[in-house]
């Protein structure tokens, strides 16, 4: 005998670009560009076990909703529009019980034209990417999270990493200035009894919150990278954590996902010339690869 456990289904890497014009002035504009992942959990058991799609909404409806739900939505900032896709399929189909949503934002920003930003003219940062997850249920439970993606960053001093653990396979050497560069991925998990019902989450997001966290979130990483001589990754991704909690009350925990991406010093002894910290090589691979999760609450270690 066998049994279906888990089951889930629905789209991914669904695309687009929404221009909002501003009613004084349709020339002046905001573009944001998404990519959605949608996957619904429910009744649809037979489809697997007895090869009946009669329950399955099909993956083609999930594309088809977020791209009406996004003309018909305003959905700036993205935390506003994945609570209202959430409510809408949960509400629509009352045999989906669940739903886990994912959106990725690219960055776009206005440049300078004439020593004013352009109204309607943009370039895109890189990679960065803000995001949004949310898995809701049909009771009410949500967990919402937020977070800054593929930002990369570097700095050619003010990075240290002595006195760590040694033993016989050890061959790093201690360093007290070294480049540190990394891809920053960190996600904050808001704490849904705050902010209440998933309905107050679009209310919210009008109101200023999560825009607001985002770019104090965003602001602290590259400031504390900047200006803190880090003792290691770990001292400072955590001092990054504590003060994004200090400054958003609506945030119950911030995790920092950081590759460690190695510069390596470039040996010319046997030219007999000196290497003052100028000369590096950008190893691809392996890396170092650090994690933390900081909360407010004391939980028990794994």
């Amino acid at each position: 005998m066998v049994e279906l456990q888990t089951s889930t289904y629905g789209k991914d890497n669904v695309k687009f670009l929404k221009v909002k014009k501003d009613p004084s002035n349709p020339n002046v504009h905001q573009v944001m560009e998404a990519t959605v992942k949608i996957l619904l959990v429910g009744n649809f058991d037979i489809a697997y076990t007895e090869a009946d799609n009669s329950p399955i909404v099909p993956t083609d409806t999930v594309k088809n909703t977020i791209l009406v739900e996004a003309k018909k939505f305003d959905v700036f900032p993205i935390e506003a529009f994945i609570a209202h896709l959430g409510l809408h399929f949960i509400k629509k189909y009352s045999h989906v019980s669940g739903i886990d949503i994912e959106i990725s934002q690219h960055r776009w920003s206005k440049y300078l034209v004439d020593g004013k930003l352009h109204d309607h003219s943009y370039l895109k940062d890189g990679e960065e990417l803000r995001t949004a997850s949310l898995k809701y249920k049909r009771s009410g439970e949500y967990v919402l999270k937020s977070g800054i993606k593929d930002l990369t960053v570097l700095k050619s001093t003010g990075s240290m990493f002595y006195g760590f653990h040694q033993c016989d396979y050890t061959t790093l050497k201690p360093a007290t200035d070294r480049i540190l560069s990394t891809d920053v991925d960190s996600v904050w998990e808001w704490d849904s009894k705050k902010i209440g019902a998933l309905s107050n989450v679009i209310s919210q997001a009008r109101a200023g919150l999560f825009d607001s966290a985002y770019e104090a979130a965003r602001e602290t990483t590259l400031k504390l990278f900047a200006l803190e001589k880090s003792a290691s990754v770990q001292a400072t991704m955590y001092n990054m954590c504590e003060e994004i909690l200090k400054q958003v009350p609506f945030i119950a925990t911030v995790s920092y996902s950081l590759p460690n991406k190695h510069y390596f010093l470039i040996d010319f002894s046997w030219k007999g010339l000196e290497n003052d910290n100028e000369l590096f090589y950008p190893s691809p691979h392996p890396n170092g690869l650090i994690k933390c999760t900081v909360g407010r609450e004391k939980k028990a270690k794994f």
